[in-house]
C-alpha cells in the first residue's frame, strides 16, 4: 500500500473537519481492501478486534453520534455489532452512513449546536462529536493497519503487492472466547 498523505487546506473549522474525517474514513476502508473474508474476521488480540469489526463499529459509531444523539432521529442501524455480514457490506454500510452523517452534520447546523439527544454524560455540542468521530475513526485506522501489517505484511507507508508470511488463524477456542465475551470497544 502505498503512502497516502492527509489533504492540506486552509479553510473554515466546519470544512476542515469533514475533509479531515473523510480522509480517516477512506483510510480505514483502505486498509481493509483486498482482504479475504477469513482474516476480515481474523482477531489476534483477547479483545477479538478484527477489520471487519473496526469498520463495523465506525459504520454505528458515526450513526450514533451523528443521528441519533446529535440530530435527535431514530436510524436504522447501519449494520449489526457483532458482525454478522460480509466486510463488503460492512465497508458499503459505512459509505452510506458517512453520507447521511454528512447531510446532516454540514448542512448549515452550527458547530457550537447541542445534541438533541444527549447520553448520560455532560451535554456535547456538534464540534465535540466530529472531533471524537475523527479521532476514534484515526485511532481505529491505526489499528487496522497494524492488523493489515500481522495478516499480509500491509501496510500504508509501503508499495502494495508487499506480502510477508500470513499468522496462522486464531484457535477456534480464542474465536470462542472472543464471542462469549461479547466486550464492546470504545
Amino acid at each position: 500500500m502505498a503512502d497516502r498523505k492527509p489533504p492540506r487546506l486552509a479553510s473554515g473549522e466546519a470544512d476542515t473537519l469533514r475533509v479531515l474525517l473523510q480522509y480517516q474514513r477512506e483510510s480505514l476502508l483502505w486498509k481493509v481492501d483486498g482482504v479475504d473474508e477469513d482474516r476480515a474476521r481474523w482477531s489476534p488480540v483477547g479483545s477479538g478486534t478484527s477489520l471487519l469489526w473496526l469498520v463495523t463499529h465506525m459504520a454505528a459509531a458515526e450513526v450514533t453520534w451523528v443521528l441519533h444523539r446529535f440530530a435527535g432521529q431514530d436510524p436504522v442501524p447501519a449494520v449489526s455489532e457483532p458482525p454478522d455480514g460480509t466486510l463488503r457490506d460492512a465497508a458499503e454500510a459505512y459509505q452510506r452512513g458517512w453520507h447521511q452523517v454528512d447531510t446532516v452534520a454540514f448542512a448549515g447546523a452550527g458547530l457550537d449546536e447541542l445534541c438533541r439527544r444527549p447520553d448520560p454524560g455532560p451535554p456535547v455540542s456538534l464540534r465535540w462529536v466530529l472531533m471524537h468521530l475523527l479521532e476514534e475513526t484515526a485511532r481505529h485506522a491505526g489499528h487496522a493497519d497494524i492488523l493489515r501489517e500481522l495478516i499480509d505484511d500491509s501496510t500504508g507507508r509501503l508499495p502494495q503487492g508487499r506480502a510477508g508470511p500470513r499468522p496462522p488463524p486464531c484457535p477456534k477456542q480464542a474465536k470462542q472466547a472472543n464471542r462469549a465475551t461479547g466486550r464492546r470497544r470504545e
